[in-house]
């Protein structure tokens, strides 16, 4: 029995492993990008995205199109035309952007919940990022997007 329960443990954790090296983090290439019901361009088209460089989740693949999920929890089906590999989150909780990546640097300004960071660099803990005419640096820890 106990036999058993390792193997099924084991397998579990290779699978969730698996899974979790599918799943990763894109974002939108233009102002506008449909998004469908189904991974064909006469599919018809769920809902809109009109926010430039907006972090989504890809969590499957057929073809050219991408299965996404974005902060909202809501998916569907993007061309990979569309998409683009760089580094942007959306900030989960309130932040102070600092100068230094360290909280004994001076505060830059803080930037609200929901925010849409552009990642220039990241140190550890630590990213350097840009949002309007401000650039600093903040903690990447609880974020929606890829700090890595």
């Amino acid at each position: 029995m106990q036999k058993i329960l390792i193997i099924i443990s084991i397998t579990i954790f290779f699978y969730t492993e698996l899974f979790a090296k599918n799943n990763y983090f894109l974002m939108l290439k233009n102002d506008k990008v449909n998004v469908r019901y189904g991974p064909d361009i006469n599919s018809p088209i769920k809902y809109i995205y009109k926010k430039k460089f907006l972090p989504v989740k890809v969590i499957d693949k057929k073809e050219n199109f991408r299965r996404i999920i974005d902060i909202k929890n809501n998916s569907g089906w993007i061309h990979r035309s569309q998409l683009r590999k760089g580094k942007s989150f959306i900030l989960l909780e309130d932040q102070f952007l600092f100068s230094k990546p360290t909280k004994y640097s001076k505060p830059i300004l803080k930037i609200t919940k929901g925010r849409l960071l552009l990642i220039k660099k990241c140190k550890i803990k630590w990213c350097k990022v840009k949002t309007e005419k401000y650039i600093g640096w903040l903690q990447a820890n609880n974020v929606w997007g890829s700090a890595n």
